[in-house]
C-alpha cells in the first residue's frame, strides 16, 4: 500500500465527533511551552544533577568550536550576551529568538587558518587511523576461565566506584575541593549508580550482544534512539541527528561543536571489556561508538581508553599499560600531544599536584568537560597511583573536573590487572548490586550480576 493510500483510508474512514472544549487544547493539561522553555534554559544556565556545579552550555559550544580551530563572528558574541540576559530576567519569548540566532552563527563559524589546531593531523575514519599506527598482536585471554569472570565483575564494580565518588565532587578544581571538603579519600554521601555516562555504554553493549564484533555504529547508533531518551552536549546533538535520520558519522559532525569533548572518552572501558588483549580490536570497537556522536580527537579519546583497557587483561605493569596505549594514538593527532604532555609532567614532578598544575595551565582554555584535560588527570592518576587502587581513586577525586567520568574509565584498569580482591571492602557499598538508570527496555534496572552475566554471554558468543 502506498502512503498516499494509508493517508485516503485515514481520512475516508474518520468518523465525526463533537469534542468538550477540555478536548479541544492541544496541550492535554500539560504545559507544553513552559516544557519547551525548561528544556531551553537548560542550554543557558543548569548545574550538575550529581555535585551542583555550574554550567552554561552556550558559553561552552562557542569555547568548543573556537577549540577546534573555528572562529565565531562578533555577532555570535553579541548574540551570547543578550542570550545570558534573556536567561537572567526568565524572558522566554526573546530567549528562544536568540537561541535559534546564535545557533546560526555556529553552524556558520569559519576555519581559524592561524589556529594551531589545522597543525594537526585530522583523523576521519578507522581506515585512515589505523594506517598510523602499529598495533601489537592480540594475545589469546581465556575468557571462560573463573579468573576471567573476576575481572570483568571486578571492572564493572570499579566503574560503579569511580562514577559514585566522582559525581560527588564533578565539575570543580582541585583548590576548591580540598577547601570544601579536605582530602577526599571516601565517599561524601551514600553513593548510588544513577550516572548518564554508563548509559552509553550498556547502549553499546546491547548493539554488541546483537552483532559482536561485526557491530556498526549505525547499530549502535539505533540502539542509543531506542534505550536513550536524552544525553548531553554531544551526544544530546547525536540523538537529535539520529532521530532526524543523520547517522554516523555525520551524526557526530552535524552541527555538533562538542564532538571532542569527553562524552565518547568516557565510555571507552565497554570496548576494552569485549576485545581482552586484542588491541585492535578494542580500537575498531571504539572507533565504531566513537564516530556516533563524536569526531577526531574525541574518538580518540575512546579508542585510548579502550586500548588501556583491553591491554590491562595481559599487561601486569599500569604504567606499561598506559605508554603501550599511548603508542597506539598517532603521533601527528593533537591528541597525542596531550597525552604525551601529561606524561612528561608526570616523569618531571615529584607530587602529582604540580604535574596536575601544569596540565591545567597548558589546557586552560578548554571547558573541565572537555576529552583533553580529563586525560590529562586520568594519566596522572594512573601513574602516581602505581597500581594502588586507594591512592589511584584519591588522586583522579582530587584532580577535579569530569571526575565521575575519569573514575569510571581508569579504576576498572587496577582491577582488570589485580582481580576484585584489590577493591577495598569499605568501597563496596550495598547500592552497586543493582543499576538504576533512566534508560528504556531491560536497562532501566539491572543487577551487576545480570550485567557481569551479559558482558560475559557476549564476549564468548562474539569470539565464537
Amino acid at each position: 500500500m502506498k502512503a498516499w493510500e494509508m493517508a485516503e483510508c485515514i481520512f475516508t474512514s474518520a468518523k465525526p465527533v463533537i469534542r468538550s472544549a477540555e478536548e479541544q487544547t492541544w496541550t492535554d493539561n500539560v504545559d507544553v511551552s513552559g516544557f519547551y522553555d525548561d528544556n531551553l534554559s537548560l542550554d543557558w544556565g543548569s548545574n550538575v544533577p550529581g555535585s551542583g556545579a555550574p554550567e552554561k552550555i552556550m558559553v561552552a559550544a562557542i569555547q568548543a568550536l573556537e577549540n577546534r580551530g573555528y572562529r565565531v563572528s562578533e555577532e555570535g558574541y553579541r548574540l551570547l550576551e543578550q542570550g545570558l540576559i534573556a536567561h537572567k530576567e526568565r524572558d522566554f519569548v526573546e530567549l528562544h529568538e536568540i537561541s535559534a540566532l546564535l545557533r546560526r552563527e555556529l553552524a556558520a563559524a569559519e576555519k581559524d587558518e592561524t589556529s594551531p589546531y589545522w597543525g594537526y593531523t585530522v583523523y576521519e575514519s578507522f581506515v585512515q587511523y589505523e594506517k598510523a599506527v602499529t598495533f601489537p598482536a592480540a594475545e589469546k585471554v581465556d575468557i571462560d576461565s573463573a579468573e576471567f569472570g573476576d575481572r570483568i565483575r571486578g571492572a564493572w564494580l570499579s566503574q560503579l566506584i569511580g562514577g559514585a565518588m566522582g559525581t560527588m565532587v564533578e565539575g570543580y578544581t582541585y583548590e576548591k575541593l580540598e577547601e570544601a571538603f579536605g582530602d577526599v579519600r571516601g565517599y561524601l554521601r551514600e553513593p548510588n549508580t544513577y550516572n548518564d555516562d554508563i548509559t552509553f555504554e550498556l547502549a553499546f553493549l546491547d548493539a554488541f550482544s546483537k552483532k559482536g564484533y561485526d557491530v556498526t555504529s549505525t547499530d549502535i547508533a539505533l540502539s542509543w534512539v531506542g534505550l536513550i531518551p536524552c544525553g548531553w552536549s554531544a551526544e544530546e546533538i547525536a540523538i537529535r541527528n539520529i532521530k532526524n535520520g543523520i547517522f554516523p558519522p555525520m551524526s557526530g559532525t552535524y552541527r555538533n561543536p562538542f564532538n571532542e569533548w569527553i562524552g565518547a572518552q568516557m565510555r571507552g572501558g565497554i570496548c576494552g571489556m569485549c576485545a581482552p588483549g586484542d588491541a585492535y580490536q578494542a580500537a575498531k570497537l571504539a572507533f565504531s561508538d566513537g564516530e556516533v556522536s563524536h569526531a577526531n580527537n574525541g574518538i580518540l579519546g575512546e579508542v585510548f581508553n579502550a586500548v588501556m583497557t583491553s591491554l590491562a587483561f595481559v599487561e601486569k605493569d599500569i604504567r606499561r599499560v598506559v605508554e603501550a596505549a599511548m603508542e597506539l594514538i598517532p603521533k601527528d593527532s593533537e591528541y597525542y600531544s596531550v597525552i604525551s604532555f601529561a606524561y612528561e609532567c608526570c616523569g618531571k614532578y615529584t607530587d602529582w599536584r604540580d604535574a596536575l598544575k601544569a596540565c591545567r595551565e597548558k589546557y586552560r582554555r578548554y571547558n573541565w568537560i572537555h576529552a583533553y584535560p580529563n586525560a590529562c588527570c586520568e594519566i596522572i592518576a594512573l601513574l602516581y597511583g602505581g597500581g594502588d587502587f586507594r591512592e589511584t581513586l584519591h588522586i583522579i577525586t582530587m584532580c577535579g573536573i569530569d571526575v565521575d567520568c575519569n573514575a569510571g574509565m581508569i579504576m576498572p584498569l587496577i582491577t582488570i590487572i589485580q582481580g576484585m580482591r584489590i577493591i577495598p571492602n569499605e568501597l563496596i557499598h550495598p547500592a552497586f548490586s543493582e543499576l538504576a538508570t533512566y534508560m528504556r527496555g531491560r536497562f532501566r534496572k539491572i543487577t551487576l550480576e545480570e550485567l557481569v552475566n551479559d558482558t560475559l554471554c557476549s564476549i564468548k558468543k562474539a569470539q565464537k
